[in-house]
């Protein structure tokens, strides 16, 4: 497999939690936390940082009730992982974020927001199950 640079969101209606990692390393780190919830200014920032990173792919935290099935937030998530695909023509990876938002919480070991830190487990999970 070729080294891949890798974007996660943990997608929030009112935040946005992006982390980075990749193929070669396979470890994900906290990049970001995109506070609005206007349309024209999260893809606006996440546009910015697709130009930076030039990433390969992009990861999207589903999200899951604690048994697996879909709940609304799934859908949400969905139509920003279509949208992302839509606009900027990146190949999109769908992962079960279920306690991710508890162990980025772990790891920080405080109260502060946990969205960048969340995506970094997101995309460390996605990492892992690579071959």
């Amino acid at each position: 497999m070729p080294e891949e640079t890798l974007l996660a969101f943990d997608f929030g209606e009112k935040k946005i939690g992006i982390a980075i990692g990749n193929t070669l390393t396979r470890h994900a780190r906290p990049l970001e936390i995109i506070f609005s919830e206007r349309r024209d200014e999260r893809f606006g920032r996440i546009g910015q940082l697709l130009q930076e990173w030039q990433p390969q792919r992009v990861v999207v935290g589903l999200a899951l009730n604690t048994d697996g099935g879909e709940q609304p937030a799934t859908q949400r998530c969905r139509r920003f992982a279509n949208q992302l695909h839509g606009r900027f023509g990146l190949e999109v990876e769908l992962v079960d974020e279920r306690g991710s938002s508890m162990e980025a919480q772990q790891r920080l070991g405080t109260n502060a927001p946990d969205d960048a830190m969340a995506a970094a487990v997101i995309l460390q999970r996605y990492l892992d199950r690579l071959p």
